[in-house]
């Protein structure tokens, strides 16, 4: 299988995958669909990722039935792509600056919660004023966290063939 059809195949896996999370809620429409596409992003890099994010929150907002409007979840499907990006080209110089990769990964991370939250809820304002989207950090802020977080934590824990970036050493604790 050349590596566009294997792509292509990890891609349609992911999508999957946030089907999956998106029915694993965490309050309302706010869902585990996200923790695919940040694994996405670090397998298949960022423009698949990017892609698989944007269709993993609009397949979560339809399964709530759009709770924000169509127009909001479009904007927020474009910032998850945004976050994607972000995720992506943080670790990616981070590692490529020769930074400790647990610095790396947890930068990464940073950036994409604060992309994926105060970021785009600052973008969806104009859809539902300022205060209904600050009202949202408190559900959102966690989300963002456990998705991302744990998103890292599985790539670390895959096989290498399966890691493109470098993944955070792990210290053995075998007989010398």
């Amino acid at each position: 299988m050349n590596d566009k059809t294997k792509k292509l195949v990890y891609a349609a896996l992911f999508i999957a995958l946030a089907f999956v999370g998106a029915n694993i809620k965490i309050m309302g429409s706010i869902a585990f669909d996200a923790l695919p596409a940040f694994l996405a992003t670090l397998i298949l890099g960022w423009g698949w990722g990017a892609v698989i994010a944007a269709i993993a929150h609009l397949l979560t907002a339809a399964l709530s039935g759009f709770p924000f409007t169509l127009p909001a979840h479009i904007i927020t499907a474009i910032m998850m792509s945004v976050t994607m990006i972000a995720f992506y080209f943080t670790i990616k110089g981070c590692l490529f600056k020769k930074l400790n990769p647990v610095l790396a990964y947890g930068l990464g991370c940073v950036v994409a919660v604060m992309v994926n939250v105060p970021i785009a809820l600052l973008a969806v304002a104009p859809v539902f004023t300022l205060p209904v989207a600050i009202s949202l950090i408190p559900a959102l802020l966690p989300a963002a966290i456990l998705n991302v977080l744990l998103a890292v934590i599985i790539y670390n824990l895959l096989p290498a063939r399966f890691q493109p970036l470098p993944a955070i050493p792990h210290k053995s604790h075998g007989h010398q």
